[in-house]
């Protein structure tokens, strides 16, 4: 077993959560993430707090998910408001970050009545990875310099046991990293509840608060599901695929699997060529790389595309869930066999 550095620095902990989560393994997930969230540093306490809503998201515990979305967007704040509790909408109105917090308790606005492609689209896309940096690419800066420490939502300095990160982090470890996380989770939480203008609107203000790779392939994400869910196949294309190109350019490893899939399901629905290829591939990667977040996913939805192998990946999808739920914490185990985004069942 690997080991998970419980007495680390917060940001070891944190990434060694996304790692955690991006395998599956939920709870060891939330034995870190629950200790960061309550964390001095306001930067810690929201990146924590988006990440182990993203983990509550994909197994359908979207009540849970909405809470910390909130909690994450309250620790950062809007960007621009005197008071870093409220903002300004695009419409000129001003925005409560609680309301926002209130709005919103699902994953995705596909209709689970949908065969495997929506019970996919449902669970790949859930608005925030909650990662800072790729889980395929967690060591790939030990070797940077130690930066210095980011700034409070205030001004002031972060204290010293923070993420220990520059001000502005290419990876999306900073402010406005975690606003971005924090807003598109909640447009994928208003998403569920078929609040579409709603998610978008949050969507609109995710992309302003970060236009980095790492938020222009989740808000990529969001984009295409908020297309799917207003029954436009054909808009759900773009942003889809502008995620899934901007992860590739990127290398960043689970973001190309998830894109795949992304993008796979919108080419489905919109009647294009190409999606079995990508999701197929994406089912290999996230075989191949211990993806279990994401392998069970993709296999459902290869079911759907790849007839002559439909029975292998519904198993598959069946096997990996299993595991994943049994790396649950009891309550979100309770939450993913009622949710009907989850296919627990047979089929």
């Amino acid at each position: 077993m690997d080991p998970i550095p419980r007495d680390g620095s917060p940001r070891q902990r944190l990434l060694a959560a996304i790692v955690l989560g991006a395998r599956g393994r939920y709870a060891a997930a939330a034995d870190l993430l629950d200790p960061l969230r309550r964390d001095r540093d306001p930067l810690t306490a929201s990146l924590a707090a988006s990440t182990l809503a993203s983990h509550r998201r994909q197994l359908g515990a979207h009540v849970l998910a909405r809470k910390l979305d909130g909690e994450a967007l309250l620790a950062v704040g809007l960007r621009g408001a005197g008071d870093h509790r409220t903002g300004v909408a695009g419409d000129g109105s001003r925005l409560s970050v609680g309301g926002w917090a209130a709005v919103g308790s699902g994953s995705l606005g596909v209709d689970p009545g949908r065969a495997g492609t929506g019970a996919g689209s449902a669970a790949a896309g859930s608005g925030s990875d909650g990662t800072a940096a790729d889980s395929g690419r967690t060591g790939s800066r030990t070797d940077s310099p130690r930066p210095k420490p980011a700034a409070s939502p205030g001004g002031s300095a972060a204290n010293p046991d923070s993420l220990g990160v520059p001000a502005e982090d290419p990876h999306g470890l900073d402010l406005p990293g975690a606003r971005a996380d924090a807003l598109l989770g909640l447009a994928a939480d208003n998403l569920a509840l078929g609040r579409i203008s709603a998610a978008r609107r949050l969507a609109v203000r995710a992309a302003q608060a970060d236009r980095r790779w790492r938020a222009t392939v989740r808000g990529g994400w969001v984009g295409a599901e908020i297309e799917l869910a207003d029954g436009q196949p054909e808009a759900a294309v773009a942003p889809a695929r502008l995620a899934y190109e901007t992860a590739v350019a990127r290398n960043a490893r689970r973001h190309i699997v998830k894109s795949g899939i992304v993008l796979g399901v919108a080419l489905l629905a919109a009647g294009q060529e190409g999606a079995r290829e990508l999701v197929v591939a994406a089912a290999a990667d996230a075989e191949k790389y211990e993806l279990d977040s994401l392998n069970w996913v993709a296999a459902r939805v290869a079911a759907d595309l790849d007839h002559d192998r439909a029975e292998e990946y519904r198993f598959r999808s069946r096997q990996v869930l299993h595991a994943v739920l049994r790396h649950a914490d009891p309550c979100v185990m309770r939450i993913a066999h009622e949710s009907p985004w989850v296919p627990v069942g047979p089929g």
